[in-house]
C-alpha cells in the first residue's frame, strides 16, 4: 500500500528520513502524478519522482498535496504502457500497479500513472528499478577532479562510502586529495560534493558502526558535539587508509588522544567534569550523527521538588555508583528474581540505558522529523512524551522498563529542546493537559536556570569526587563480566560490542532485522578501562613545612610562601618551567602542547632540554634562543620516559615499543636536525619506565602491567623478560656495576634482580607504592605516595630513616654523580631542594 506522509516545514520536504533502513535514494525525475478525480476527471499533479531502492517517492510541489512513497515490495508491475491501438508505448509515461496476487487473481489493485518531463529517461528509470539494490554497485569508480576546489590537488586514495547522519546513510564516492577530503553523494543529495579542507580539521576519530569497525568521523572544532562528516565504509581497510591519509596530510591535526591521558588532565583539573565525560563518549564511539550510540550522559540530581536546590547536601544527588536499574531496591529485587529464572544468554535489564528511541523523547521538540521517521509518521501517546523532569525521573526510578540516563544537552547552554518552539501539536494527556513546554522542578525559574543548576551539579564538589563510580559502569571495568554482574549492570547480549558477527548472516533479510533490532534497541559504548578508575584529585594546598632529617637536611625552606612561591608557579602540568637554584626564581616558562609532558632532561652542553608528552611527541628545546628546535612525532601513544647518550634518545611509550634514535645534527647548510631510527624493542603492553646502565649498553624497560624486560642495546636483542610486579612499574634501576637492577612498583614491592641469570635476589615490601628513587648499590633514597622520603638499606631489607617531605606523591627525583644534592617534585607543586649531611 502506498504511504502518505506530510512534513512540519515546507523548505525540505522530501528527506532521507522518508527510507528504510539500508533504502538508498538513487535519483529524481521532474514529472506529473496523473489521477482521475472522482473516477470521471484526469488531474495531473506537478512533482519529483524519486526513484529508491526498496520504493518509489512522488514529491509534489505544491505544499498541500501530500508526498506519495510505494513501496517496491508491494508492486505487482513496473511498465511503460502501451497504446492499445497501436502497440507502441506512451511517451514519458511509467505505470506503477501495486497489489495482492491471489491465484490468477489480483486483489487490492492500486494504479499509479507518472509522465517524466524526458520520455527518454523512462527506460533509464526501469532498467534501475529492476536493478534495485545491486544498482548501488553502479557507484562511479573515477572521482571527478572538476569537482576539486583547485585543479593541482593530488589524489590519494578513493573508495565506496556512505555519510552518515541520523537514521540515514547515503552512498557515494570519498576522495581525499592532499588538500581536502571530498564525498560525492551517488544521488547528489543534498548537494553534489561535500567538502571537508584538511587545514581546519581538529579531530579524527575511528567509529565501530552497527558493531563493525567501519566508521570515521571527522571533527573541524575541539569541543563540539556535532561533526563536520561522518563516513562508513564497506571494509576496515578502506576505513583504516582514509584516516592514514587524512592524518598523512593534515597540517594542524591534533593526534587522537586516548582515554588514560583524558584520565590524567581531568584528575588534575585541567578539564571539566563535562568535558571529559564528552571526551570519553568520543572515545567510545558516541557520535551525534549514530542515535544508536548517542553519546550518554549521567542523572546527577536527585531532587526534583524542592523549592531550592542545595549542592551542599548529599542527598541533594544520584547515587553515582549504581546504574539506574539499581537506583530503586524493591524493583532491582524483582529484576534479579526473572534474571536468576532466566536461561542464558541471561541479562537484567530488558532495555538500554541509551537509545535512538530514549534520544528522541528528550528532543522530539528540537526534531520532531526523526521521532515520526522511527515512528512510522506518529508521535508517541501524549501521556508517554517527554512532559516534566520530575515526572521523567521518577519513572526511571520505579517504571518496569525504564532504565534511560541522560544525553549532553542537559548540561549544555541551549534550552530549546525543553520548549516547544515549533508549535507542535503533541496532543492532550488523558487529564485533558495540553503538552507543551517541559515541566521544570520547582527550584529552576525559567529553561535556562535549569541548565545552569545542572551545569553546577555536573561540576560541584560531590560529582567531581562519585564521578569514577558512574564511569566504572558505563566505560569502564563494571561494563562487562563478573563485576557487571556484581555492580548489577548486565543489559541484553545484543548491545555489546562482539555480542553479533553480522558479517557471518549471509541472508540479507535476517541481516536487515538483526541490524534493525540492534540499532533500535541502543549499544553500550566501547569499554575504555578495564581496571578501577582513579579518583579526581580534589586539591587542598597547605603551607610547606620546614624538613629535618639526619642524613638529609635543607638549610632553608626551598621557598617562602608568597607571590614566588613554585606552588603558584607550576599551575600548568604541560608547561616546562625552568627554575635558578640559586635565586629559587623562575627563569624560563614554555608551553609545548595542551597535555602533560612526562619526563624531561638536559643534554650535554646544558644547551638543550628534551620533554616527552602525553601527546606523543618528543620536544627539544633551545634555552640559548629560548625557544622550541625540534619535534619528533615518534609514537603512536603517549610518550612515558626518556633517556639520552651519545646523540642517541631512547624513548618509552604506552603503544608498547621502546624506541632508539639517532640523533643527526643540523648542518652549515642550514638542514634541519634529524632523527633516524635505529631500533624498536617491542612489548606486549604499554612501558611506562625505562633505564640505562652505566656503560650505555643494557636497558630495563618496565611495563604497566608489572614485567620487566632486560636489553641489550647494541644488538637490539631481550635477555630477560620477568614477571617481577602485580602492577605498574613505577622505576627501575641498574646498579653501578650493572650486575644487579632495582624495581618498584605500584604493589609496593622493591626487587633486586640479577642481570646474569634473571633470577629475582632480593624482595622488599614497604607500607605504600614507591613512585620514584635513586641508589648507589647500596643505599636507596626512595619518594612515596605520601610523599616521605624513605632512606633503605638495601642489603639488610629495612628502612633506615623517614623524612618528612611532600604534601602529596613524590613524582621525581634527581641526584647529582656524588649523591650529595637532591631535587625532588610532587604532586603537591612543590620542587624540594635537599643537601646531603656527612
Amino acid at each position: 500500500m502506498a504511504i502518505m506522509a506530510k512534513k512540519y516545514q515546507e523548505s525540505a520536504r522530501f528527506s532521507l528520513l522518508l527510507l528504510n533502513l539500508e533504502e538508498y535514494y538513487f535519483e529524481q525525475h521532474t514529472a506529473n502524478y496523473i489521477f482521475n478525480k472522482d473516477g470521471r476527471e484526469r488531474r495531473k499533479i506537478r512533482g519529483s519522482l524519486k526513484i529508491c531502492s526498496k520504493s518509489v517517492i512522488f514529491e509534489p510541489d505544491e505544499i498541500s498535496h501530500p508526498i506519495i512513497k510505494i513501496p517496491l515490495r508491494d508492486c505487482i508491475k513496473i511498465e511503460a504502457p502501451e497504446d492499445s491501438d497501436t502497440n507502441d508505448f506512451y511517451a514519458g509515461y511509467l505505470v506503477v500497479l501495486i497489489g495482492v496476487v491471489i491465484g490468477f487473481h489480483i486483489c487490492g489493485k492500486t494504479e499509479y500513472l507518472f509522465q517524466l518531463d524526458v520520455a527518454g529517461k523512462v527506460d533509464d528509470v526501469l532498467h534501475t528499478l529492476h536493478q534495485q539494490v545491486p544498482a548501488l554497485n553502479k557507484i562511479i569508480v573515477v572521482c571527478s577532479s572538476s569537482r576539486f576546489q583547485n585543479v593541482s590537488e593530488t589524489l590519494h586514495m578513493e573508495c565506496k562510502a556512505e555519510m552518515v547522519t541520523p537514521l540515514v546513510t547515503n552512498p557515494g564516492l570519498v576522495c581525499i586529495t592532499d588538500a581536502n577530503l571530498y564525498f560525492q553523494p551517488l544521488n547528489g543529495y543534498p548537494k553534489p560534493v561535500v567538502q571537508v579542507m584538511l587545514h581546519s580539521v581538529r579531530r579524527i576519530y575511528k567509529r565501530r558502526h552497527g558493531l563493525l569497525p567501519l566508521g570515521l568521523e571527522v571533527f573541524c572544532t575541539e569541543n563540539n558535539l556535532c561533526s563536520d562528516i561522518y563516513l562508513k565504509f564497506y571494509n576496515t581497510q578502506d576505513r583504516d587508509n582514509a584516516y592514514f591519509f587524512m592524518a598523512t596530510y593534515l597540517e594542524n591535526h591534533v593526534t587522537e588522544h586516548t582515554a588514560e591521558s583524558y584520565m590524567l588532565q581531568w584528575q588534575r583539573g585541567h578539564i571539566s567534569n563535562y568535558q571529559y565525560l564528552l571526551h570519553l563518549n568520543n572515545l567510545a564511539d558516541r557520535s551525534c550523527n549514530d542515535l544508536s550510540q548517542y553519546p550518554v550522559f549521567p542523572w546527577i540530581i536527585a531532587d526534583y521538588s524542592s523549592s531550592e536546590l542545595d549542592l551542599t547536601k548529599p542527598e541533594t544527588f544520584r547515587d553515582l555508583s549504581k546504574p539506574v536499574g539499581a537506583l530503586n531496591k524493591e524493583r532491582l529485587e524483582r529484576l534479579l528474581i526473572r534474571y536468576r529464572e532466566m536461561p542464558e544468554p541471561k541479562f537484567m535489564y530488558g532495555s538500554h540505558y541509551s537509545s535512538p528511541g530514549y534520544v528522541l523523547f528528550y528532543l522530539v521538540r528540537v526534531a520532531p522529523e526523526y521521532m515520526l521517521c522511527l515512528q512510522n509518521g506518529k508521535f508517541d501517546h501524549p501521556d508517554r512524551m517527554f512532559n516534566s523532569i520530575a515526572e521523567t525521573w521518577k519513572n526511571c526510578l520505579d517504571g518496569a522498563t525504564d532504565f534511560k540516563e541522560l544525553i549532553p544537552e542537559f548540561y549544555e547552554n541551549d534550552s530549546s529542546f525543553l520548549l516547544n518552539s515549533l508549535k507542535l501539536d503533541l496532543g492532550k494527556t488523558q487529564g485533558g493537559k495540553i503538552v507543551d513546554n517541559v515541566e521544570l522542578p520547582p527550584w529552576a525559574s525559567d529553561a535556562e536556570d535549569f541548565l545552569q543548576k545542572s551545569q553546577d551539579a555536573l561540576e560541584s564538589q560531590y560529582v567531581s569526587e562519585h564521578l569514577h563510580e558512574w564511569i566504572d559502569l558505563v566505560f569502564g571495568y563494571k561494563q562487562k563480566g563478573n563485576e557487571a554482574i556484581a555492580a548489577q549492570n548486565v543489559f541484553h547480549p545484543l548491545t555489546y560490542e562482539g555480542g553479533v558477527d553480522l558479517n557471518s548472516i549471509m541472508d540479507p533479510n535476517e541481516r536487515v532485522a538483526l541490524l534493525t533490532q540492534i540499532l533500535e534497541f541502543g549499544q553500550t559504548p566501547k569499554q575504555l578501562f578495564t581496571i578501577p578508575h582513579p579518583r579526581r584529585i580534589i586539591p587542598k594546598f597547605k603551607s610547606f613545612p620546614r624538613a629535618s632529617s639526619h642524613d638529609f637536611s635543607m638549610p632553608e625552606s626551598p621557598v617562602s610562601p608568597g607571590e614566588e612561591s613554585f606552588e603558584d608557579l607550576t599551575e600548568e602540568n604541560s608547561t616546562l618551567k625552568m627554575f635558578s637554584a640559586e635565586s629559587k626564581m623562575l627563569q624560563r616558562s614554555i608551553s609545548f602542547s595542551n597535555m602533560a609532558l612526562s619526563s624531561c632532561l638536559i643534554l650535554p652542553g646544558d644547551t638543550t632540554v628534551v620533554c616527552s608528552s602525553w601527546d606523543n611527541n618528543i620536544y627539544f628545546y633551545s634555552i640559548a634562543f629560548a625557544r622550541r628546535q625540534d619535534t619528533l612525532m615518534g609514537h603512536d601513544d603517549a610518550v612515558s620516559k626518556i633517556c639520552w647518550h651519545n646523540d642517541r634518545l631512547y624513548s618509552a611509550s604506552w603503544d608498547s615499543t621502546v624506541k632508539v634514535w639517532q640523533c643527526i645534527p643540523a648542518d652549515l647548510l642550514g638542514t634541519k636536525k634529524r632523527f633516524e631510527l635505529l631500533a624498536e624493542l617491542e612489548h606486549d603492553v604499554s612501558v611506562n619506565t625505562i633505564n640505562l646502565n652505566a656503560a650505555y649498553t643494557l636497558l630495563a624497560s618496565g611495563t604497566k602491567e608489572g614485567s620487566i624486560s632486560i636489553w641489550d642495546v647494541t644488538t637490539a636483542s631481550i635477555l630477560h623478560q620477568l614477571p617481577c610486579h602485580s602492577g605498574t612499574v613505577s622505576d627501575a634501576a641498574f646498579s653501578p656495576d650493572s650486575r644487579h637492577l632495582l624495581s618498584t612498583g605500584e604493589d609496593g614491592y622493591f626487587k633486586v634482580t640479577d642481570v646474569q641469570t634473571g633470577m629475582i635476589i632480593s624482595s622488599m615490601r614497604s607500607e605504600e607504592p614507591q613512585r620514584c628513587f635513586k641508589w648507589d648499590g647500596n643505599t636507596v633514597l626512595s619518594g612515596s605516595q605520601s610523599g616521605e622520603l624513605l632512606v633503605w638499606d638495601i642489603v639488610g631489607g629495612k628502612i633506615i630513616e623517614r623524612i618528612a617531605g611532600h604534601t602529596g606523591a613524590v613524582t621525581c627525583m634527581w641526584m647529582n654523580e656524588r649523591c650529595s644534592s637532591i631535587i625532588t617534585g610532587g604532586e603537591d607543586r612543590q620542587i624540594m631542594f635537599w643537601k646531603q649531611q656527612y
